[in-house]
């Protein structure tokens, strides 16, 4: 169990790492197109668009909050619900740090609470060897 939350930490790290990369919007897979937005040197937001035919069309949301210490706080997805036209609220990954250790939080919107709700199985606790 403790061995597949450190699974799924190490690759949403290596996705957000992936994805931090972009400083604007670029082709990814031939079909995903990344937009990201900065502010004061660290990403603030990015949009995903997927390929279309010849044109874009929306496709996942990122938003991303940091400390005084540029440190990522908290990190919400939002997918595209094409039906309603409007970016539905999908994930919340919350950081928080104590130390030497960094505890990631999974939030998954709850449709009926109106409201993340945790997912405390993908609740992970990790020491940061880097700090």
């Amino acid at each position: 169990m403790k061995t597949k939350g450190l699974f799924k930490t190490v690759v949403l790290s290596a996705i957000l790492l992936a994805s931090s990369a972009a400083v604007s919007a670029r082709s990814y897979d031939n079909n995903l197109i990344y937009n990201a937005e900065e502010e004061n040197g660290v990403m603030v937001g990015q949009t995903v668009y997927k390929m279309d035919g010849s044109s874009l069309a929306n496709y996942m949301k990122y938003s991303y909050k940091y400390d005084d210490n540029k440190r990522m706080t908290e990190s919400v997805t939002k997918k595209w619900n094409s039906n309603k036209n409007q970016w539905d609220n999908d994930l919340c990954i919350r950081y928080t740090y104590t130390g030497k250790t960094v505890t990631t939080n999974y939030y998954k919107w709850n449709n009926k609470k109106n409201d993340f709700v945790l997912v405390p199985e993908m609740t992970v606790t990790m020491d940061n060897t880097d700090m």
